[in-house]
């Protein structure tokens, strides 16, 4: 018995000497001292929970639909997607309005913001796209308050996705913005914002301009932070949006 033992024990001895060899051989194909090229390769796992809006008509024929893709503010974030319907198109459509685009709002979790989950929103467009009908000339991206700050941030980071945004009371940095120089941009701001100054869209939508682009902004005079039941009430802002393909 003591025999099979030590048997054993030598065995794992050598197992365990020769990964720390291969370990070593490893590191030493790197030159102390110096840096090289190296590649990061791994899965992901990304979550996010949304909701899915389909028009009427989506079942009927071959035809491909416009997606809108909204980001809420602040207040939204967190475990209940209910709160997703407070504001924009979720509310709208929870409403009994029927809407010609199909429509992902995706619910930020507590604690995070959107512009720090730009992938994970794109991961979400593409899975969208993959399992629905979209027509991938017209995606359009639009947020209020903290998803105004998502929606230029998603659109700067990839503007080949979208056909046109509409950031609504938000803000960004400007360095990036001339990626949006062909973007239609429309955004919109209260006045007397007193949670995001109007300033904010004001430096966003002129750094387009001065990069050769054509953005506009609608400022509300007597508007506070709530920019953005007026400006998704209005038809004319989706009509605006299906004017646009990419």
């Amino acid at each position: 018995m003591k025999t099979i033992r030590l048997a054993v024990m030598i065995a794992v001895c050598l197992l365990l000497t020769g990964a720390k060899a291969q370990e070593k051989k490893m590191i030493g194909e790197i030159d102390a001292g110096a840096q090289c090229a190296q590649k990061l390769n791994r899965t992901v796992a990304l979550k996010l929970d949304y909701l899915l809006y389909l028009p009427k008509d989506y079942s009927q024929g071959d035809k491909k639909w416009p997606l809108i893709v909204f980001l809420h503010g602040s207040g939204e974030r967190g475990s209940d997607l209910n709160k997703v319907k407070a504001h924009g198109p979720p509310k709208l459509v929870e409403q009994g309005k029927d809407m010609p685009f199909i429509i992902v709002s995706p619910q930020c979790p507590r604690g995070k913001w959107w512009p720090s989950r730009v992938e994970t929103i794109m991961a979400l467009i593409d899975e969208i796209a993959e399992k629905y009908d979209v027509d991938q000339s017209r995606i359009y991206l639009t947020g209020l308050s903290m998803g105004g700050y998502g929606t230029w941030s998603v659109a700067c980071a990839h503007p080949e996705r979208f056909a046109a945004i509409v950031p609504i009371c938000g803000g960004g940095m400007t360095f990036i913005v001339h990626n949006l120089k062909d973007m239609p941009v429309w955004a919109f701001h209260g006045a007397k914002d007193p949670a995001v100054p109007l300033k904010e869209s004001q430096r966003m939508v002129n750094a387009v301009n001065v990069s050769g682009g054509e953005a506009k902004l609608t400022v509300y005079p007597n508007a506070g932070h709530d920019s953005w039941t007026r400006t998704y009430d209005d038809p004319e802002l989706y009509k605006w949006l299906l004017k646009h393909k990419r």
